[in-house]
């Protein structure tokens, strides 16, 4: 029996996110330049977004570009911005056969104009898409995320449309750059690293962490599978005792 027939369809995530991590070591480890590796990770987010939207998961978010990134080297992020108006232009037939809707999020508007002209087509085409929600995280940070959510809740309770006790959860929720999408499930980071590197730190509150040692380029279909049995196996209690769950 092959891994992915060992899943419960019934206890997929509803919202996965994945730190895309390793294309630079990848491409170093085979002797090619690390625009290499960043194009094979490409074909492994193609490979990975249309088997989650194949076997049922409808939240996909991924780590593409953080605000952090924009310190590389500027040839490396020259290319990085030029493989994305090309992936977005190549990957339009797949998203619209595998009815994906594209999403992003992050301080978009840092981003070139090219870039973003082509980020917003394409969101545009597939803004019908039902089977999966695929959001890019752009020139992305969490903690820049949380206070920019702050803000605006601050000044809605400045202008009387919010008094400060009706703050909640949902509030602040509402307010983050994913407001309208389920808290994260599961988080997986490629690569062999420990770290969330300022990644949907409200939105990973009670979400199962998974650290795979598999670089990027080389994450497929089967590592996927792997990934997703290992989630349906943990207990997830949300503070509650194992007694209390299994009753």
């Amino acid at each position: 029996m092959s891994v992915k027939d060992r899943l419960d369809i019934k206890q997929l995530p509803e919202h996965m996110a994945i730190i895309m991590d390793g294309n630079g070591r990848w491409a170093k480890g085979k002797g090619f330049l690390r625009a290499i590796g960043h194009e094979n990770g490409v074909s492994a987010l193609r490979k990975t977004a249309t088997e989650c939207a194949s076997i049922g998961i409808p939240y996909l978010t991924v780590y593409a570009f953080s605000s952090e990134n924009w310190n590389r080297p500027k040839k490396e992020v020259d290319t990085l911005m030029t493989l994305l108006v090309s992936s977005l232009k190549k990957e339009l037939k797949t998203l619209a056969k595998n009815n994906i809707r594209l999403s992003a999020i992050g301080n978009l508007q840092a981003l070139p104009k090219k870039c973003l002209k082509e980020l917003t087509e394409v969101m545009e085409q597939t803004k019908h898409h039902d089977r999966m929600t695929l959001t890019l995280a752009l020139s992305y940070g969490s903690q820049d995320e949380i206070i920019t959510a702050t803000k605006a809740i601050a000044q809605q309770v400045a202008d009387g449309k919010l008094a400060v006790n009706q703050i909640d959860q949902n509030i602040f929720s509402n307010n983050l750059f994913t407001a309208g999408m389920p808290a994260v499930d599961l988080l997986i980071r490629t690569s062999g690293e420990y770290r969330i590197s300022n990644f949907l730190l409200w939105q990973i509150a009670y979400a199962e962490l998974v650290f795979c040692p598999v670089l990027w380029p080389e994450f497929n279909e089967n590592e996927l599978h792997k990934v997703l049995l290992e989630f349906q196996q943990r207990e997830r209690r949300f503070g509650k005792t194992s007694e209390q769950i299994n009753s």
